[in-house]
């Protein structure tokens, strides 16, 4: 038996608790985890608000929390390739076992192994942050001395997208809240307080001519201010917000494998994408560690360290 953090039925942070639960055993394409770190992410508690449906793999309450996480395998399930017992690794749990535990199952082929050098610290913030980094600036194709505008910066896949564009050489301007500044110009981001100044307004003086690129982590109407800000409706590129082809943009091409989860850790080793954890907990303080995510307003990445 091992101890688990989840929740008894959809709803609000009333329907968490602590559970014991046996070693989920691993199904084909799957391998059971030693968990050593987990990641948090805002998915985490829209799953447990049922505002998200396909995630679960079916799975009877009460469900643990958690997408991603890094550990040791224990155990395989049949067709598993390129995975041992006893490899350091990391990955999505994408069937509905969770990652706020002390053991879990991750899908295999979204699984790799941690180089040596990279802490599963950093390894467990990789999977959500770093792999959708890439995945919007490749998608986006800017060349060296381009501008991009990563609206929402702040936060653990803002500061991401944000580092890796910056050591593609890119010149980046990020939005965020006053809480996040410190974060992003200690990277190099030129900032822009949404809650003190005119977005719109103080990008167009900062980039007269327009953006080569937008990377949108936010949504809504602050996706609708920030769009005709780009050179052209196509480089606008969002993360969350189904609705960008409305814009004239488009939703990121997620790339959730093996490969790019390999190369996500080699760009993070290089220090090219080094993450900024601002936040480590217990899990036995994971309560806390969701409920600073929830807030929308936590800056950087956050990660339970399980063992």
């Amino acid at each position: 038996m091992g101890q688990a953090w989840g929740f008894g039925r959809y709803g609000g942070p009333e329907v968490q608790e602590f559970f014991d639960r046996p070693d989920p055993a691993p199904g084909r394409g799957e391998v059971l985890i030693r968990v050593a770190a987990a990641g948090v992410n805002p998915l985490d508690h829209l799953l447990r608000s049922g505002l998200v449906d396909g995630l679960d793999g079916g799975r009877p309450f009460p469900r643990v929390l958690g997408m991603e996480a890094a550990g040791t395998v224990l155990a395989r399930g049949e067709d598993v390739s390129g995975l041992e017992v006893g490899d350091a690794v990391f990955g999505f749990a994408l069937t509905g076992g969770g990652t706020y535990a002390e053991t879990t199952v991750l899908s295999a082929p979204h699984t790799a192994r941690i180089p040596e050098g990279l802490s599963p610290t950093v390894a467990a913030t990789l999977p959500v942050a770093g792999t959708t980094a890439v995945d919007a600036l490749d998608q986006l194709g800017l060349p060296a001395g381009a501008t991009v505008l990563v609206n929402g910066v702040g936060g653990g896949v803002g500061l991401a997208v944000a580092r890796l564009a910056i050591g593609r050489e890119l010149r980046v301007v990020g939005t965020g809240s006053t809480a996040k500044r410190e974060y992003a110009e200690a990277i190099g981001v030129r900032f822009i307080d949404y809650t003190a100044e005119d977005v719109a307004a103080a990008a167009r003086e900062l980039v007269p001519g327009g953006f080569d690129g937008i990377v949108d982590l936010v949504g809504g109407t602050s996706l609708r201010t920030v769009a005709p800000l780009a050179r052209h409706p196509r480089e606008v590129i969002a993360v969350g917000d189904v609705t960008v082809p409305d814009l004239g943009g488009r939703l990121v091409e997620r790339r959730i494998d093996r490969e790019n989860l390999e190369r996500s850790a080699r760009l993070a080793l290089d220090g090219v994408l080094a993450p900024v954890v601002t936040a480590v907990h217990p899990l036995s303080d994971a309560p806390a560690a969701l409920a600073t995510v929830e807030t929308g307003h936590a800056p950087g990445k956050v990660v339970i360290e399980v063992v």
